[in-house]
This record gives structure tokens, sequence and C-alpha cells, in this order.
């Protein structure tokens, strides 16, 4: 154990006053010395003690006082009841990004909710479609709680906005309703992907790094696989046409995680 004091002498006593091992003796070449303590073995009880010439007085404890940054960041806690106590370092910006992307979400959900609610028709009967496109809409739905609780940990104020009525009808003549539904799809997680790096951009210019590793750790990678992932079946579903082969496209979503 190191120890760092003033010229003055350290030195181990037992119970009764008597000096055993000097551990510290001062120099007048440094006004402080490092200390190195070492075990006694004479199976007395030990105290560490200061002292100049032969006066030996114990260290009974040391007082730390606030530090200034303290006392400063004590004076800003917020004391009217509608202001939020764990607000620090959150910028209006990013606050007001986060909102948006909330929206961003929900908007998204609603729309695969509604081709969900197509799918499930009972003269479309696409029930591996309908089951990915509940599931995606609840994902969904799931991020943008995710940001809200986000939000609140910050201090800011969760704020939504109205969406925007969704198409209830996704025949298509010349693509089909399953690849047009599912090129849909694709071209909305690319725009949540545009999204969540325009809220990543705001948090790296607002000098937030909380709110990138967030936006890191818990969108981004995923959204890519998404993208990816999407994109894999707009393919297939262009390889077989409109015919039999959707019906065998959507017997594999209906049976995929099974």
């Amino acid at each position: 154990m190191l120890l760092r004091a003033p010229s003055a002498a350290i030195s181990v006593a037992n119970s009764r006053g008597e000096n055993l091992v000097p551990l510290f003796s001062a120099s007048s070449s440094s006004s402080s010395s490092i200390l190195r303590l070492s075990p006694v073995r004479n199976g007395g009880c030990l105290i560490v003690s200061a002292s100049k010439g032969s006066n030996t007085r114990p260290l009974t404890g040391v007082v730390f006082e606030p530090f200034e940054e303290v006392k400063k960041e004590l004076s800003l806690i917020p004391t009217a009841p509608q202001v939020s106590l764990a607000r620090q370092k959150y910028s209006d910006a990013c606050e007001a990004a986060i909102n948006e992307q909330i929206n961003v979400e929900y908007n998204v959900s609603y729309v695969y909710h509604s081709m969900f609610a197509y799918f499930d028709r009972d003269n479309v009967a696409l029930k591996g479609l309908a089951k990915f496109f509940k599931e995606s809409s609840e994902e969904e739905r799931d991020h943008a709680e995710k940001l809200m609780e986000y939000q609140n940990k910050r201090g800011g104020r969760v704020t939504l906005e109205s969406m925007i009525k969704p198409l209830c009808e996704y025949e298509n003549e010349q693509k089909g309703d399953a690849l047009y539904a599912m090129e849909l799809a694709l071209s909305l997680e690319k725009l949540t992907n545009e999204k969540l790096l325009h809220l990543h951009k705001v948090a790296e210019e607002n000098g937030d790094v909380q709110l990138t590793e967030f936006i890191e750790s818990e969108y981004l990678g995923e959204q890519v696989e998404a993208i990816k992932k999407i994109s894999e079946y707009v393919a297939q579903l262009r390889r077989v046409g409109k015919g039999h082969g959707v019906w065998h496209f959507d017997q594999m979503l209906l049976h995929e995680g099974a």
C-alpha cells in the first residue's frame, strides 16, 4: 500500500505507544514522500501514526468536502414540479428528433398492420404474409415504445402526432399483391433507416454520446438486417411471379421460425 504524506516521520506503534517499525522519515529535499507499509509480526495492535521528531499521534481519519463542481450541479437541480429532475445535457434538438422518430415508427407500424388485415382476408388467404406483416407491425411499435422510454429516461417530453391513413388495398395488376406489398415494405424500412441516421446525426451535432450509443446499439444494426431480409423476399417474389409460386412463398413465411 502506498501513501503520500507531508514531511513527517511515520511509524508503526503497538497499543502501549511504543514505536516498533519506522516507516517514513522526513527528507529536506522533498515536501512529500511515498510511504510503504509492511506488516509487523509482534502480536500487538498496530497503529499507523504520523510524527515529527519523537511525538506520535494516531491518524484518526480523513475529512472529505464537496467539490466545487458538485456544488454547481446542486444549484442546477430544478425545484418546479413540472420540470424533469433527470435531464442533463439533453438538447431540445435531440428531444425533438426523438419525437419525430417515435412518430415514424408508429406510422410504419400502422401501414404494416393494414397489410396484415389485407392478407388475412378470407378471399386473399395468404396467412404467411399476414403473419409476417403482423409481426413487423408489432416490432415497429416496440421500437416506438423503446424510444418513448428513452425520452422519459433522459428527461424529455413525448409528443405524439396524428398518423397518416394507410392503404387498405394492395392489389396490383402488374406485380400482384404479394410483390407490391413487399416492395412497399422495403421502401418503408429504407425510409426508417434514413430517419434513424438523421437522428444519429442530430445527436452527434449536439455532442450527445449517450444518444448516439443508444441508436447504434438498439437500431442501426437491426435495421440493416431487416433491409437485407426484405430485399431477399422481393427478389424471390419477382422470381416466382404472380401464380402458384406465391402460395409456396407464403407457406415458407407461415412456417418460418416454427
